[in-house]
């Protein structure tokens, strides 16, 4: 629900660039992170002390959270928007079949048939129902793409083996990735800042919203929910950002967001049949 005010706030914040506005909504969501420590029963004590990780847990994180933005926004700069969009949005299915290789886990029929309807619901929203062809001087955009999409379902699989990790050190990765964002807007980017309060308060937003409170959600639940049905669920993202642009004015419905939602909700229900008969 989070992910899905991603594209509307994206939008609201007017021309800043990409890894700029990934620099400022991470640094504000860290810095949020980071302010709930003042009202723990042990202070900024027990926060500083979940900083206090194996670089591993480093690795993933930051990994995870910056690898991700910076492959997807390269991919978005060497490829078109709908190709690279679609292509990265493998990785909730990505994430359904790496959970065979997680202990104790168990891949079923059901799972991959569910995501991959999920899959398919994606693909009807990103390219509007119209056809799209791959072509070979993008060849560089869609291998972008395609290891921004193994990028994220690779932390959230390897997230679930620090499941005894608090979810406070994602305080840390945000904030990391801000600076690590910064970096690239500086080498790869013209700055341009927000011309009013509403584009201020759309990337304030985002740092409180799809680029903050989401990723200590996201890392609660794939450390210890149904990893499985996470994946299923998470192409309900990309629905729901369309129909709240919808709502909002910033897109019309049509019959391919119809057979969307049809496709996306049938595939959650596939995928979560075990859930259900329980």
């Amino acid at each position: 629900m989070l992910w899905a005010l991603l594209a509307l706030l994206t939008e609201a914040s007017g021309k800043v660039p990409p890894f700029q506005l990934a620099a400022m909504s991470f640094a504000i969501g860290g810095s949020a992170g980071a302010l709930t420590w003042l009202f723990r029963p042990q202070g900024i004590t027990a926060g500083i002390s979940a900083m206090r990780q194996s670089w591993q847990v480093w690795l993933v994180g930051v990994g995870g959270l910056f690898g991700y933005h910076f492959m997807y926004f390269s991919a978005l700069r060497a490829a078109p928007a709908v190709e690279a969009s679609l292509i990265a949005y493998l990785w909730p299915l990505l994430i359904v079949v790496f959970s065979a290789l997680l202990p104790n886990e168990k891949l079923k029929s059901h799972h991959v048939f569910g995501a991959a309807l999920g899959f398919a619901g994606a693909a009807l929203i990103v390219t509007g129902g119209k056809e799209f062809t791959l072509k070979s001087e993008y060849l560089p955009g869609y291998a972008m793409a395609i290891i921004a999409a193994l990028i994220w379902s690779s932390y959230s699989i390897l997230s679930r083996r620090f499941s005894k990790v608090s979810t406070d050190v994602v305080t840390g990765f945000c904030l990391v990735t801000a600076v690590l964002a910064a970096a690239s807007h500086l080498m790869l980017e013209q700055t341009v800042w927000p011309a009013n309060t509403s584009e201020w308060l759309a990337i304030l937003g985002l740092g409180l919203g799809p680029v903050g409170l989401a990723f200590y959600v996201w890392d609660i639940g794939v450390k210890h929910g149904n990893i499985q049905i996470l994946g299923a669920l998470s192409y309900s993202a990309p629905l729901l950002s369309t129909l709240v642009l919808v709502a909002t004015g910033f897109a019309t419905f049509t019959w391919a967001i119809g057979l969307a939602c049809l496709l996306i909700t049938v595939g959650a229900v596939i995928a979560s049949m075990d859930i259900l008969r329980k």
